[in-house]
């Protein structure tokens, strides 16, 4: 996968130097300006299927490459892999991890040319991909082992195949590998009685039988985990406005920095990066605030719903940051008005951009409690046997809010313009009414927080508990997973 991952990324790469205009502007027939108009249809093919293959490229090696790191370490014995790789490894993380990126990062600021850029890009991912390949024979290869979310799918496949007979009134006739070995065990519960029909043992077989058909009998701590799933979904889509609001961060908020005077008395220069640090530092403070707030009500006895009340002080927060935003944006346009600036978007508007600064730290404060408490949050609720796909779930939940904000701008802008005949995203910001958005986003956000509350008085709440059970040997501690809710 790495493979096939690697050559989709390079081949992005090099489409997308191929997609600028200076490229292939004899071929096309175009002019090489990187303006609108210097842009044909060729090309646009060209960039956006080099952004598809890039997307390919990118999941593909954060879906594989910590396991074939891990798979590779194993073939050295613990002392070996220290004395042969810890040198390298230091050497590697400071040049190829530190110093090479921030280099770069700091040349491409005085590269004008994306061709320059792009093509710079797709040369490096060309030789990372031809240095990975030429050790392609020596690498350690294990057989494919399935993948636990196949136990899902078994739960529903079982349970719809036994939709006709009827689930026993004690749980304890429900089957349970009694595996002395297994000492992970989730308890049965009452809710969503028809997934119990998966771990039914029929009558006319016998158990031995029965067993050697994963796809038709499940075992109650299988369904109780896909339970889980089914309950975390309602309150995971309380995950995608907080994630559309922080998105915003990189889009319209640095718009708005752009075409605001940077000078703040005399010759000091206030700019969008100066913001983006602030806003940096204000997540990682209210990051570390979090853990601290998540271990105090977890000393009250409250962590079950810990990081629910995190999750609701986000969405106040960003509640607050949509709501000082769009009167900053409301300020703006009145200076741009007063000044005649309408007409003038590459006019600097006389404004201060410490206007600008509540709403860069309260939407750092607001990304702080959101990450770090979906985080934590999928680590204490999510069922064991996907703990392996977490930091995928987490950073899809993140591209979810990404697309959200996106569409949002998308049909804002259309219903906007069926209503009041005029769209709110227009070619420029002193045409454009942020401020309408940023209303919506407040609300979106209020009512996204009810939901939320209402979900999480229904979240049944994962609590783990020990269980001494006796064997041979002698006494034995078992886990057990017990859902609670907060009402009933």
């Amino acid at each position: 996968m790495i493979l096939v991952s690697s050559f989709a990324y390079t081949a992005g790469m090099w489409l997308l130097t191929m997609s600028t205009p200076p490229v292939l502007a004899g071929a096309m027939g175009t002019c090489s300006d990187y303006k609108p108009e210097c842009i044909g249809e060729g090309q646009q093919i060209l960039l956006y299927t080099a952004l598809g293959l890039i997307a390919f490229g990118i999941s593909g090696h954060m879906g594989s490459i910590d396991r074939f790191i891990a798979d590779q370490a194993t073939n050295f014995r613990e002392e070996e892999f220290s004395m042969s790789f810890r040198p390298q490894l230091i050497i590697f993380s400071f040049w190829g991890l530190s110093l090479v990126p921030n280099i770069l990062s700091i040349a491409f600021l005085f590269i004008k040319s994306w061709k320059i850029k792009f093509g710079i890009l797709a040369m490096f991912t060309t030789v990372s991909t031809l240095v990975f390949l030429s050790s392609s024979c020596s690498y350690r290869r294990r057989k494919p082992q399935g993948s636990s979310l196949t136990t899902v799918v078994r739960v529903f496949v079982a349970s719809i195949s036994k939709l006709s007979y009827k689930c026993p009134r004690d749980a304890s006739e429900l089957y349970e590998r009694n595996d002395i070995n297994d000492l992970y065990v989730v308890p049965h519960s009452r809710s969503l009685r028809w997934l119990d029909k998966a771990a039914i043992i029929l009558p006319n077989k016998t158990l031995r039988q029965q067993e050697r058909n994963r796809w038709r009998l499940c075992s109650v701590t299988e369904v109780e985990e896909t339970k889980c799933l089914v309950h975390l979904i309602p309150i995971c889509f309380t995950f995608i406005i907080p994630g559309v609001v922080s998105s915003i961060g990189n889009t319209f908020f640095l718009e708005q920095a752009e075409v605001i005077n940077g000078k703040d008395g005399g010759n000091f220069s206030f700019g969008p990066l100066l913001l983006l640090l602030l806003y940096h530092i204000s997540k990682d403070r209210f990051t570390a605030f979090y853990e601290g707030f998540v271990g105090h009500l977890t000393s009250v006895g409250w962590n079950a719903v810990a990081h629910v009340v995190g999750f609701a002080i986000s969405m106040i927060l960003s509640i607050l940051c949509c709501v000082t935003a769009a009167i900053v944006e409301t300020r703006r346009l009145d200076v741009v008005r007063s000044h005649g600036l309408i007409d003038k978007p590459d006019e600097k508007i006389p404004m201060s951009m410490f206007w600008l600064l509540p709403q860069f730290i309260l939407l750092g404060a607001a990304d702080g409690f959101y990450e770090k408490g979906i985080d934590m949050f999928f680590s204490d609720q999510f069922p064991r046997m996907i703990f392996r796909y977490l930091k995928y779930i987490f950073v899809a939940t993140m591209g979810v809010g990404i697309i959200g904000s996106t569409l949002s701008v998308y049909y804002a802008g259309i219903i906007s313009e069926r209503i009041g005949k005029h769209n709110w995203f227009q070619d420029t910001l002193n045409l454009s009414r942020l401020d309408y958005y940023y209303w919506l986003l407040a609300a979106l956000t209020a009512a996204n927080l009810a939901l939320l509350i209402i979900a999480a008085m229904r979240f049944p709440y994962n609590c783990l508990s020990l269980e001494q059970i006796d064997i041979d040997d002698g006494p034995l501690m078992k886990m057990k997973i017990r859902s609670n809710y907060l009402f009933g």
